[in-house]
Order: C-alpha cells, then sequence, then structure tokens
C-alpha cells in the first residue's frame, strides 16, 4: 500500500545552491530506487533555526512530499543520517491526517446549508416528539392501557 510522506530535512547554510541542487536530485534519486515516486519538492530557503544544532544558526530547509512503501523511508533517512551537509531531517506520514480532514470536510459538506447544529438539534427533536407523542394517547375508554412487562 502506498502511503503518502512529507520529508522535510535542513542543509548548512553555507552550501552552494549547485550543490543543494546535486542533494535535492540525489534525494529523488533514491526515492525512485527505493521504489516511491517523488510528488513535490519545495525549497523554504534559509531560515533561523530554534537552538543552535552542530554550531549553526541558520539553515536552508527544502520541504519533499514523498509516496512509497516504509521500506524506502528507512533507506532515504538511512542515506540522509550519513550526508555531511544535512544538519537535521524529520519524515511525517501524512495520509491518515489527509484522510481525516477529508472525513470532517465530508460531514460539514452533508449538513445542511444555513442551519447551524442548533437548529438542526432542534427540528430532531421537534420531528421525534412528533412520532412519540401518538403512542402516550390514552386508550379507549380513558383508561391508561396495561404496561406489558
Amino acid at each position: 500500500m502506498q502511503r503518502i510522506y512529507e520529508l522535510m530535512f535542513i542543509v548548512r547554510p553555507d552550501m552552494p545552491e549547485e550543490d543543494l541542487d546535486k542533494l535535492i536530485s540525489n534525494v529523488e534519486a533514491q526515492v525512485g530506487n527505493a521504489g516511491g515516486t517523488v510528488k513535490h519538492v519545495e525549497r523554504m530557503g534559509k531560515r533561523r533555526l530554534a537552538y543552535i544544532v552542530r554550531k549553526f544558526q541558520d539553515g536552508m530547509y527544502v520541504l519533499i512530499t514523498l509516496e512509497g512503501e516504509g521500506g524506502m523511508v528507512k533507506e532515504v533517512e538511512r542515506r540522509l543520517r550519513v550526508t555531511e551537509p544535512v544538519i537535521k531531517f524529520m519524515t511525517v506520514r501524512v495520509d491518515e491526517e489527509q484522510k481525516r480532514l477529508a472525513k470532517i470536510k465530508a460531514v460539514r459538506d452533508t449538513k445542511v446549508r444555513g442551519k447551524g447544529t442548533r437548529a438542526a438539534a432542534a427540528e430532531a427533536a421537534a420531528a421525534e416528539s412528533a412520532v412519540v407523542a401518538p403512542e402516550s394517547a390514552p386508550a379507549e375508554g380513558g383508561e391508561q392501557a396495561p404496561v406489558s412487562a
């Protein structure tokens, strides 16, 4: 089963642009060799790190969206771990979150437009009480019908 992952890695801030291009194409080739596909590559540019990592305060961020198996992710992470310019990296599985958001959106779309949840709940309660009311009417002769246990 193909899963979707986001791989973010941070490289040294003094890395030349050509070397960064080579590193990204190398990661893409590794993903392809491991049986996955690269959906999107986003260069987020140079940003300040939250804390000092390997004596660096800044880093160049790259976000890659991948599709593939768990073994592919392990292989790519193993290679990033030994790649010297990479300061940090993190891989997150995002397909479950996308399914959850799609489900929430579908529920929102099925609700009656223009009515809030309170109005819909009041409408449902009114419909339910209309169905229950005839059953509670007294039996013929003005007496209550016996309740069987």
